[in-house]
């Protein structure tokens, strides 16, 4: 997926007509969700802050961009369900998790770093694009959340983006109605896959 991440990012930053509309449109800013970079390097290329909306990156790369504490011996990592008070035996699964996530994103997002020195014509990794972002709106809330060091342009915003649910309609065609869902739930990364 992240091949096929980079092919797209590629296609857009390649668009000469499209990154033209988007310098002659002298935008503020650009908001985005940081887990594709894309948007990151587009910022940058137009010399524009950028602001995140996030939940979380793979493997702490939030924090660790921000220059944030995030020490395993106390911040349960994703998907271990600890909680903040571990033993020395969890504490070390915890450290265990972080580092092995940490060599898989860079795996992962290691294709992005040549995308950057094309584009950019600059030495930099994801990380330090990640770390010149103005603001992270951080989807997260204390009351759900284990205590955390947080650096100043973190701003916690809960739960800001959900909503209650709401019934589906009764004129959906009973026939392809999965299919109809699923479109509808996906229908944003549709771009990074081939119909």
């Amino acid at each position: 997926m992240e091949e096929q991440s980079t092919s797209h990012s590629f296609l857009l930053l390649s668009n000469k007509e499209l990154m033209k509309y988007l310098e002659e449109s002298m935008f503020d800013g650009v908001f985005m969700d940081p887990f594709f970079p894309c948007g990151q390097i587009v910022a940058e290329h137009l010399s524009v802050p950028s602001v995140y909306l996030v939940r979380g990156l793979p493997c702490s790369l939030d924090f660790h961009a921000t220059l944030c504490p995030n020490p395993p011996s106390y911040i349960p990592r994703f998907f271990t369900h600890y909680t903040d008070r571990m033993g020395f035996f969890q504490r070390l699964g915890n450290l265990l998790v972080s580092l092995s996530s940490t060599l898989t994103c860079r795996f992962l997002y290691s294709p992005y770093d040549h995308l950057i020195k094309e584009f950019l014509q600059e030495e930099a990794t994801l990380l330090e694009l990640l770390s010149r972002a103005s603001i992270w709106l951080m989807k997260y809330d204390f009351v759900f959340e284990y205590p955390r060091p947080v650096m100043p342009n973190m701003v916690f915003i809960g739960g800001i983006t959900c909503t209650r649910e709401k019934l589906l309609s009764k004129q959906l065609p009973q026939v392809g109605c999965a299919l109809f869902l699923i479109l509808v739930l996906y229908s944003s990364m549709l771009l990074f896959f081939p119909v």
